[in-house]
């Protein structure tokens, strides 16, 4: 009994005579209820409330910043680099970020900061930074191939790093394909400007019958400007190829009679007379003589019409002496008058060259040629020395076999010159056996000299 009377003091101890909120409460009550604790100093529990709350008091609470790291946002992409590790290079950017302690300073080294996150925004490529990251880290600047050394070298610099912290032969091959590319530019730029009419509208602004000039050049040198002008840059081919065409066709036997010479010289005429219009109407729409004289094209279009012109002179030298002009003309092939006529006409071939003013594949493949004139020379010596060396060997070796068609070096030269072009030798072929391999190790010299020739590589024009 009384072991059972402690029990319910126990259990009644904080039961007050008179209170029934202790006695009688309901099953709901009795479930939230807490007993022996007072219920003012407990926070009832509820889960979304928690959750709300946690989050507001986490975003009211301040951001610690840490003195050891530096947080860097390049491009979106987080870094993070210790103070101390970016202290060791303080001319760098990050180094500066490291040591100044002014934030005055700091900001004007950086695009943007976040006070909350503590973070420096840079507004960079985050692909590049890697290896800017990985200097930091390690004290080497790793240069990767695939870079594009413009944008590689741009980075550098705007983050404070010199190149010399490359190992050296990264560093040299950096070099090379820097100088490679800057070389590339260079022509490209030499051959735009190539490509481009030697004058420009703008010249022509205060300058006597200005707008007429102008209006005569866009005609002829600037084929896009106006329907006019693409029709006149047609003719002007349709011209030459047709010239061309009539030169041919006058050496066929058919059209040296009467009724086709004289079609042909009416060809020729018409010819000479769109060329010489074209060549005045360029010259007077020039703003400068000397530098139209000097022009390559326009020298072109000067020897495109003048063989027609001497031949008018030379043909004409007495026309009152009609049977002189009539034994003149008999006296052709053989006379010195007819072999110098025969020489000017020859010169009209040189008209198939005024398409290279309308065709940029022409001019920009002698552009190329001019850039490439010293791996061309280079590719003809080793040419030569072959030609000349089997050649020597050949007559050495043969020219006291009966038969032989060598019988001295200049008629061995044209056997090892065929030979340098093609398998075939033609007519001309040696009688020993061991001509074949002569010309494997001849053709192993010339491959050789072609790639020690090219150099590192031909420049590209196009």
């Amino acid at each position: 009994m009384r072991q059972l009377e402690r029990r319910r003091a126990s259990l009644s101890a904080g039961l007050k005579i008179g209170d029934r909120r202790g006695c009688c409460r309901t099953l709901e009550e009795e479930e939230v209820h807490i007993p022996f604790a007072q219920d003012s100093l407990v926070k009832q529990w509820s889960s979304m409330q928690n959750v709300t709350d946690g989050n507001q008091e986490k975003s009211e609470m301040p951001v610690q910043r840490n003195k050891y790291f530096l947080n860097i946002n390049v491009g979106g992409t987080l870094f993070h680099i210790a103070c101390k590790v970016a202290a060791r290079y303080p001319v760098t950017r990050l180094g500066k970020l490291a040591i100044y302690t002014d934030p005055t300073k700091k900001l004007r080294l950086c695009d943007d900061y976040s006070v909350q996150k503590n973070e420096y925004f840079f507004d960079r490529d985050p692909s590049i930074f890697h290896y800017i990251f990985h200097f930091y880290r390690s004290g080497v600047l790793w240069i990767m191939d695939e870079m594009c050394p413009s944008n590689f070298v741009e980075e550098i610099e705007y983050w404070g790093i010199h190149l010399k912290y490359s190992q050296r032969c990264c560093r040299i091959l950096f070099e090379e394909k820097q100088d490679e590319l800057s070389e590339n530019l260079k022509i490209q730029k030499e051959l735009e400007a190539e490509l481009e009419p030697l004058e420009s509208a703008e010249q022509f602004e205060g300058k006597c019958l200005g707008q007429f000039r102008k209006m005569i050049w866009n005609l002829i040198e600037n084929p896009y400007s106006s329907v006019p002008a693409k029709i006149i840059a047609v003719m002007s081919s349709f011209f030459v190829l047709i010239s061309i065409v009539g030169m041919t066709l006058s050496t066929v036997e058919e059209m040296k009679h009467k009724t086709g010479k004289k079609w042909m010289e009416l060809l020729e005429m018409i010819c000479a007379i769109f060329f010489t219009s074209e060549y005045l109407m360029r010259l007077i729409s020039s703003s400068s003589f000397k530098k139209f004289l000097r022009a390559a094209l326009n020298a072109v279009d000067l020897v495109a019409i003048l063989p027609f012109y001497i031949q008018i002179l030379f043909e004409n030298l007495d026309e009152g002496d009609t049977l002189y002009h009539e034994e003149l003309h008999q006296m052709e092939n053989v006379s010195k008058l007819g072999k110098v006529l025969k020489l000017i006409k020859l010169m009209r071939i040189f008209r198939i060259l005024k398409l290279a003013r309308h065709s940029t594949g022409l001019r920009a493949f002698g552009f190329t040629m001019r850039q490439c004139y010293q791996q061309v020379c280079c590719l003809l010596l080793f040419i030569a020395m072959g030609v000349f060396t089997f050649s020597a060997l050949m007559h050495s070796v043969e020219h006291d076999v009966p038969g032989t068609n060598f019988t001295s070096i200049p008629y061995a030269w044209w056997w090892a010159a065929v030979r340098c072009e093609r398998l075939s030798s033609g007519e001309v072929r040696g009688v020993a056996l061991w001509e074949g391999a002569a010309w494997v190790l001849q053709g192993f010299g010339t491959t050789a000299g072609q790639d020690a020739g090219k150099g590192p590589a031909f420049p590209t024009a196009l």
